[in-house]
Protein backbone atom coordinates (compact mmCIF):
# COMPACT_ATOMS: atom_id res chain seq x y z
CA UNK A 1 0.00 0.00 0.00
CA UNK A 2 1.09 3.09 -0.89
CA UNK A 3 2.23 5.38 1.91
CA UNK A 4 2.99 8.36 -0.72
CA UNK A 5 0.29 11.08 -2.31
CA UNK A 6 -0.71 14.16 -3.30
CA UNK A 7 -3.38 16.86 -2.03
CA UNK A 8 -4.89 18.82 -4.72
CA UNK A 9 -6.83 21.23 -2.30
CA UNK A 10 -9.82 23.81 -3.40
CA UNK A 11 -11.87 26.50 -2.24
CA UNK A 12 -15.48 27.93 -3.09
CA UNK A 13 -16.77 27.94 -6.82
CA UNK A 14 -16.13 31.09 -8.42
CA UNK A 15 -19.25 32.96 -8.82
CA UNK A 16 -21.01 32.25 -11.95
CA UNK A 17 -18.58 29.43 -12.98
CA UNK A 18 -20.91 26.73 -11.40
CA UNK A 19 -21.70 24.89 -14.65
CA UNK A 20 -17.82 24.84 -15.94
CA UNK A 21 -16.59 24.21 -12.30
CA UNK A 22 -18.71 20.79 -12.67
CA UNK A 23 -17.29 20.28 -15.82
CA UNK A 24 -13.55 20.51 -14.89
CA UNK A 25 -14.05 18.14 -11.65
CA UNK A 26 -15.43 15.93 -14.43
CA UNK A 27 -12.51 16.21 -16.38
CA UNK A 28 -9.96 15.66 -13.14
CA UNK A 29 -12.18 12.68 -11.82
CA UNK A 30 -11.69 11.09 -15.60
CA UNK A 31 -8.11 11.46 -15.80
CA UNK A 32 -7.31 10.17 -12.08
CA UNK A 33 -9.37 7.46 -13.37
CA UNK A 34 -7.29 6.95 -16.42
CA UNK A 35 -4.24 7.40 -14.53
CA UNK A 36 -5.71 4.16 -12.02
CA UNK A 37 -6.45 2.30 -14.89
CA UNK A 38 -2.78 2.66 -16.31
CA UNK A 39 -1.19 2.28 -12.65
CA UNK A 40 0.54 5.38 -12.12
CA UNK A 41 -1.67 6.00 -8.98
CA UNK A 42 -2.56 3.37 -6.70
CA UNK A 43 -5.76 5.45 -5.97
CA UNK A 44 -7.70 8.89 -5.36
CA UNK A 45 -10.31 9.86 -3.35
CA UNK A 46 -12.25 12.91 -3.95
CA UNK A 47 -14.03 14.74 -0.83
CA UNK A 48 -16.07 17.20 -0.46
CA UNK A 49 -16.28 19.71 2.87
CA UNK A 50 -19.02 20.77 5.05
CA UNK A 51 -19.07 24.66 4.67
CA UNK A 52 -16.52 25.83 8.19
CA UNK A 53 -15.62 29.03 7.35
CA UNK A 54 -12.64 28.90 6.00
CA UNK A 55 -10.81 28.82 2.50
CA UNK A 56 -10.46 25.04 2.10
CA UNK A 57 -13.69 23.34 0.38
CA UNK A 58 -12.15 19.91 -0.83
CA UNK A 59 -9.76 17.80 -1.91
CA UNK A 60 -8.34 15.31 -3.91
CA UNK A 61 -6.13 12.44 -2.59
CA UNK A 62 -4.48 10.64 -4.62
CA UNK A 63 -2.20 7.88 -3.62
CA UNK A 64 0.80 6.03 -5.50
CA UNK A 65 4.34 5.83 -5.56
CA UNK A 66 6.36 9.07 -5.15
CA UNK A 67 8.04 8.87 -8.29
CA UNK A 68 5.03 7.93 -10.54
CA UNK A 69 2.91 10.59 -8.36
CA UNK A 70 5.76 13.15 -9.77
CA UNK A 71 5.76 12.32 -13.42
CA UNK A 72 2.31 12.35 -13.41
CA UNK A 73 2.60 15.88 -11.75
CA UNK A 74 5.27 17.15 -14.19
CA UNK A 75 3.00 16.32 -17.04
CA UNK A 76 1.44 18.64 -19.59
CA UNK A 77 -1.86 16.97 -19.11
CA UNK A 78 -2.21 17.50 -15.29
CA UNK A 79 -0.94 20.98 -15.94
CA UNK A 80 -3.46 21.57 -18.32
CA UNK A 81 -6.02 20.29 -15.80
CA UNK A 82 -4.57 22.64 -12.99
CA UNK A 83 -4.73 25.86 -15.30
CA UNK A 84 -8.52 25.24 -16.25
CA UNK A 85 -9.14 24.49 -11.99
CA UNK A 86 -7.81 28.26 -11.63
CA UNK A 87 -10.12 29.35 -13.34
CA UNK A 88 -13.28 28.27 -11.79
CA UNK A 89 -12.02 27.53 -8.22
CA UNK A 90 -10.30 29.85 -5.57
CA UNK A 91 -7.43 28.41 -3.76
CA UNK A 92 -6.76 25.64 -5.52
CA UNK A 93 -3.66 24.22 -4.31
CA UNK A 94 -1.45 20.93 -4.94
CA UNK A 95 0.81 19.43 -2.17
CA UNK A 96 2.82 16.11 -1.05
CA UNK A 97 1.58 14.52 1.12
CA UNK A 98 2.89 11.46 3.58
CA UNK A 99 0.64 8.69 5.30
CA UNK A 100 0.71 5.40 6.47
CA UNK A 101 3.87 3.93 7.71
CA UNK A 102 6.08 6.92 6.47
CA UNK A 103 4.47 9.08 8.71
CA UNK A 104 5.93 6.47 11.52
CA UNK A 105 8.95 7.27 9.76
CA UNK A 106 9.07 11.00 9.52
CA UNK A 107 8.14 11.35 13.10
CA UNK A 108 10.76 9.20 13.90
CA UNK A 109 13.25 11.24 12.10
CA UNK A 110 11.97 14.43 13.61
CA UNK A 111 12.25 12.97 17.12
CA UNK A 112 15.93 12.09 16.45
CA UNK A 113 16.59 15.11 14.65
CA UNK A 114 15.55 17.40 17.38
CA UNK A 115 16.17 15.34 20.37
CA UNK A 116 18.96 18.45 21.46
CA UNK A 117 16.81 21.08 21.11
CA UNK A 118 13.97 19.98 23.16
CA UNK A 119 14.26 21.45 26.70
Amino acid sequence: MADHGIFVGFGAVARGRETAAAKVFGEFVQYLGGQQAQKNIESFEPVFLQSHGGDLGGFFLIKGEREKLDRMVATEEFDKLLTRALVVVEHLGVVNASFGARVQKLLASFQRDTADLRG
